[in-house]
């Protein structure tokens, strides 16, 4: 291992949670507003809040501590993207709010539309992931998968 990916693996944090392109996320940034207090312009106070930045995901680029993905939105008839790096210690939290169905892997396309023709279809999608009969928690099985594994019981 070189000196760059022993850089690259110390700037990861913890695993970011599981999205793809065309899914609505919400982002939660951190933001640090100074401001002057009193007459003395020396003084400044650091105040934290969270922001919350919410749209859909139409790209995701590089990899390992540098990905970073786009989130777009529309605000008051206008198109707003934000670039969020994954890893950042800015970015509070990701939330899915729901999956979206694409076959695209960047979908700049959707800057050109309005309306209706810039939705994207929904997939199936649940806030917690499925448990089996043991109660341990499955990944998303196949419908062909599941129809082999009841006919082998």
């Amino acid at each position: 291992m070189n000196q760059l990916e022993r850089l690259e693996q110390s700037y990861a944090t913890n695993p970011a949670p599981f999205f793809e392109i065309g899914d609505t996320v919400r982002v939660k940034v951190r933001v640090v507003e100074a401001r002057v207090s009193g007459k003395k312009k020396t003084q400044e106070e650091e105040k934290e809040r969270i922001q919350v930045f919410e749209g859909l995901v139409i790209a995701r680029k590089h990899g390992k501590a540098t990905e970073t993905f786009t989130v777009r939105k529309i605000s008051f008839g206008v198109g707003v993207e934000r670039i969020f790096p994954v890893h950042s210690p800015n970015v509070a939290g990701i939330e899915v709010i729901r999956k979206g169905q694409v076959r695209r892997a960047k979908l700049y396309y959707l800057r050109d539309k309005k309306g209706k023709a810039a939705k994207i279809s929904e997939r199936e999608f649940s806030r917690t992931p499925k448990t089996s009969k043991e109660g341990t928690a499955v990944e998303d099985v196949s419908s062909e998968d599941a129809t082999r594994a009841e006919d082998s019981e």
